[in-house]
């Protein structure tokens, strides 16, 4: 049986993250808070949670292939943040909303042979791209130095396939 093939979204986040630092954005990464994310709890919102990974914002920041590992300060507190890239669903600029969201992956279920026998193949869903809309507020928040609620909304993105 070949090697299993590396997803492209692992190098899309990498690259949306360089193009964002490359134009002085602030990039945002939206993932679902679940049992394998280790993230601050108090700031998930409905089990989401979304952090400035910022150059300036972060210390040592990996974006591998499986998981996006940093630390980073949360009201005064250095906390180690673990994500899979499997929980991330959005990586986008503050600034202007551009970026791109990802269909979220459901848990690997064992694979299964077809009726032929042969190992069923999983179906791949492409990202979408995110376009800011006209009515379209500028900024999003990012994690807070404290819980406080956010002051400019999220903006409304239209998906483009």
């Amino acid at each position: 049986m070949p090697n299993a093939e590396i997803p492209t979204k692992p190098y899309l986040l990498r690259a949306l993250y360089e193009w964002c630092v490359d134009n002085g954005y602030t990039p945002h990464l939206a993932l679902k808070a679940d049992a394998q994310a280790q993230v601050p709890v108090e700031y998930v919102k409905d089990g989401e949670i979304t952090l400035n990974i910022a150059p300036s914002a972060v210390h040592k920041l990996q974006m591998g292939n499986e998981l996006i590992e940093f630390s980073a300060r949360f009201g005064g507190v250095a906390r180690q943040i673990v994500a899979p890239v499997a929980s991330v669903f959005a990586l986008y600029a503050r600034e202007t909303g551009q970026g791109m969201t990802f269909e979220l992956e459901a848990p690997k279920p064992a694979v299964q042979a077809d009726d032929e026998g042969e190992p069923a193949v999983p179906v791949l869903t492409s990202p979408a791209v995110l376009v800011p809309s006209k009515d379209a507020s500028p900024s999003l928040p990012g994690p807070a130095p404290g819980p406080t609620k956010p002051t400019g909304g999220k903006p409304q993105l239209r998906r483009i396939k």
